[in-house]
């Protein structure tokens, strides 16, 4: 289980979230299903990307030498490259040697705070140039998520396994009314899993 386990995209394990809620193995492609849609659901939420992965961005140049990363936390920079006018989009450009930029904040701080890169003066020297790529990695491994971000996932997928076992996706139960019952349409994530995520949601320096 465990190598599948690790292609989920879940920002709690399968393993943790059967064993808290009690969950066996009839309903383990429901849990997955649970798991995946409610860690994208707080992605969406919260705007940005959460569990690691590598990212490619192009940067627009336009004489600042401090540049920010759209995604965070950086755990490593793998290469930037130097881009002109003159090669286009589909040129690699040219490699930037680490000792010419710096990352901001340091990568081993490893906060939960926009990241940046501040590039040497060096770079002014450059001809032409337009834009830096950067090929990075970021966001929380598996394993490493912070406890308020993994309870949310944990809420949120638990929520959603009851609205599936259940069968009544979208409607909650019978309310009173103008002198009598009906149903109405649930919300599209309880309070508690938003107050958990809402320090995560994309800031901008």
């Amino acid at each position: 289980m465990m190598k599948q386990e690790n292609q989920l995209h879940t920002l709690i394990s399968l393993d943790d979230f059967m064993s808290l809620l009690g969950v066996d193995d009839r309903e383990d492609k429901t849990a997955r299903f649970c798991l995946v849609t409610s860690t994208c659901t707080i992605e969406q939420y919260c705007k940005r990307r959460l569990l690691r992965r590598k990212h490619f961005e192009r940067i627009e140049y336009i004489g600042n030498l401090f540049l920010p990363l759209r995604e965070y936390p950086v755990s490593k920079i793998f290469a930037a490259f130097a881009m002109s006018n003159e090669q286009g989009e589909m040129n690699n450009g040219e490699m930037i040697e680490p000792e010419y930029y710096r990352v901001i904040p340091d990568l081993d701080c490893f906060e939960d705070l926009p990241y940046s890169i501040e590039l040497s003066p060096a770079l002014y020297r450059y001809r032409g140039l337009s834009a830096i790529k950067v090929i990075y990695s970021a966001g929380y491994s598996t394993g490493n998520v912070p406890p308020d971000l993994a309870s949310a996932c944990l809420e949120l997928a638990a929520w959603n396994m009851n609205r599936y076992r259940g069968r009544r996706i979208g409607m909650t139960g019978n309310v009173r009314g103008t002198g009598k019952e009906g149903e109405h349409f649930e919300m599209s994530m309880p309070e508690n899993v938003k107050l958990l995520i809402e320090p995560y949601r994309r800031r901008t320096i």
